[in-house]
């Protein structure tokens, strides 16, 4: 796990040493154990390192491999590197390190860029051929691993992070509207290949893109699950999917545990995180360090689920720690919370994250944690509804947008608002795709591929790196999601949501956490804002530089301040903390 970064230069010039150096400083947080620069020709590649793998210098990098002419910076890992190192072994291919990122290298070599394909990982790499000059960009399935470009006339500039690319300056930092239409809509999803900023932008997940010598590329999406019922699929009971899947979950879960160091886990207390522990105590792991956080409550809503943790922690002999954050040391975070961000992200749990990745980093470099889960096995109460839908576009819609196109035109300033409702195109374009059997299905699809990918993977990653810690996600692995993509919604949809991940949890977790009303990562005080919080973001909103860029109608502005506990999304979110923290993330990337 670790940052990466760099330059391009497509007309021939020699990449800024400086710029790769900015980069590189603002990414040392990600790997904070070892750096280093390498240039050659037009192309510069920046790296900071996290220790995980190989934990000798060997595997620094840049990497460069003069015999084969190829260059890489990679940041996260592959899971299946000791096999695929074995067949390349057979191929006749010899290692100086003990890694994956040396694997890369040579499965580049032997098999293009099939070879991303036959990885089983997260990963965001950028790989430079000596003898044909071009340049490869490739992000995990999921894009769990983060990449960030801008181009400047016949420059590209990428790193793990947005800040860092901003830092090096001379980009567009002017807001893009349709990624303000998107924040808006999709409680702070911007989907690729936009951010909210005009002069930079992310590859998409599941791609690879192969530059050429004179900058022209090309993009492809090497993977992307049909959400279909296969050839037997209709035959099988419920006790043949319980099979399947929890033999995959196994694998899942084993393959997370490659390390040279040991590995934790996050522990909310919820069926996923908890059925992690349960699959890795099965396994036989033993002296497992797992960590839960938790607040004060407000409003009356409790800001803690440790009655939950607890009981995991005594079921399976885990060496738990327990954080829980008053509320004085919540606002001592946020600023560094919100620095944190490659993007503005209104969740509530940014800061849980924020505050226990600190807390775990002080024991441990790795964990594995439960996200994505609901996406994939229909958790989100979104979802029933849709299932006699004959108008997905708009039922989604219904149950899922922050507000209407109509609504937000009465909330953004008329400079900042378009006749289109850019996010409706959005979700037309991706539910209306082929290769999903019903509606549940192509919900599942869009939340899995696109939601899921900037809202809980992102923070995730952002958060976790902020304190030079890996986070792995288990419910992410390729194989465990094609699986469940086949297995029927109503199987999903069962016992109030991820009724078949229940069926499997029920082996190996008490029924206590199991049959309890959903729980979400609760920070009460950012869903109620008053007292400090409120004139936080009072300040932040009536500040100069805020006036100046003129995001929102004032009018809305005072509607919210007026009654900030009133105006809740239908997801539970704050409207004023979703405008507020826009600006304050702005204002903090110097924007």
């Amino acid at each position: 796990m670790c940052g990466i970064c760099g330059e391009v230069r497509f007309d021939g010039g020699s990449p800024s040493v400086s710029a790769i150096s900015i980069m590189t400083d603002v990414l040392a947080p990600r790997g904070p154990d070892a750096s280093g620069v390498v240039v050659r020709g037009n192309v510069g590649l920046g790296h900071r390192r996290l220790r995980i793998l190989d934990l000798s210098d060997k595997s620094q990098q840049p990497m460069v491999d003069p015999d084969l002419g190829l260059s890489l910076v990679f940041n996260g890992c592959i899971y299946n590197f000791r096999e695929l190192r074995t067949e390349l072994e057979g191929e006749g291919y010899t290692f100086f390190s003990e890694g994956d990122t040396e694997v890369i290298l040579k499965a580049w070599h032997a098999w293009g860029e099939n070879c991303v394909s036959r990885f089983s990982g997260m990963f965001a790499f950028v790989l430079h051929e000596r003898d044909s000059g071009r340049v490869i960009l490739a992000r995990d399935r999921f894009g769990i691993k983060p990449l960030y470009l801008s181009m400047v006339e016949k420059t590209m500039r990428f790193a793990s992070s947005l800040p860092a690319i901003v830092k090096a300056g001379g980009i567009d930092t002017s807001i893009d509207a349709q990624a303000l239409h998107n924040y808006m809509t999709f409680h702070a999803v911007v989907p690729p290949p936009r951010t909210i900023l005009k002069g930079v932008r992310k590859l998409p997940q599941a791609t690879i893109r192969i530059y050429e010598r004179d900058g022209r590329f090309k993009d492809r999406r090497y993977w992307d699950p049909p959400y279909c019922r296969q050839a037997g699929d209709r035959q099988r009971v419920r006790e043949d999917w319980q099979e399947l899947l929890l033999d995959a979950l196994r694998t899942a879960v084993k393959r997370r545990m490659i390390a040279d160091v040991p590995v934790g886990v996050l522990l909310s207390g919820g069926v996923d995180s908890s059925l992690i522990v349960g699959l890795l105590a099965e396994a036989g792991q033993r002296d497992l360090m797992s960590f839960s956080v938790g607040f004060e409550e407000a409003n009356g809503e409790k800001g803690d689920e440790f009655v939950y943790s607890d009981l995991i922690a005594r079921q399976f002999g885990t060496d738990h720690h327990k954080i829980f954050v008053p509320s004085e040391a919540l606002m001592e975070a946020l600023p560094g919370t919100i620095a944190a961000m490659s993007e503005p992200m209104v969740s509530y749990d940014n800061v849980g994250f924020y505050l226990l990745s600190k807390e775990v980093s002080r024991h441990i470099k790795v964990v594995q944690s439960g996200q994505g889960a609901d996406e994939i096995f229909g958790g989100y109460h979104w979802y029933p509804p849709l299932v006699n839908s004959n108008d997905v576009v708009s039922d989604y819609g219904k149950v899922f947008r922050d507000r209407s196109h109509a609504v937000l035109r009465t909330q953004l300033a008329d400079s900042w608002i378009a006749d289109e409702d850019a996010s409706g195109a959005l979700l037309t374009e991706h539910l209306s795709r082929r290769g999903a059997d019903t509606p549940v299905d192509q919900a599942l699809r869009l939340d899995s591929n696109v939601m899921l990918v900037d809202d809980p993977v992102k923070r995730v990653d952002n958060m976790t790196m902020a304190w030079g810690l890996e986070a792995r996600v288990p419910f992410l692995d390729h194989e465990l999601v094609e699986l469940a993509a086949r297995i029927p919604p109503e199987e999903k949809l069962r016992d109030g949501g991820k009724g078949i991940l229940k069926d499997v949890a029920r082996k190996l977790v008490p029924s206590e956490v199991i049959d309890r009303k959903k729980g979400y990562f609760p920070v009460p005080q950012l869903k109620y804002i008053a007292g400090p919080y409120l004139e936080m973001i009072r300040d932040t909103l009536a500040s100069q530089v805020a006036r100046e860029r003129g995001l929102f109608r004032d009018d809305y502005l005072e509607r919210l301040f007026d009654q900030p506990s009133q105006h809740i999304t239908p997801l539970r979110g704050s409207e004023l903390w979703q405008v507020g923290l826009l600006e304050m993330w702005l204002q903090a990337q110097g924007v």
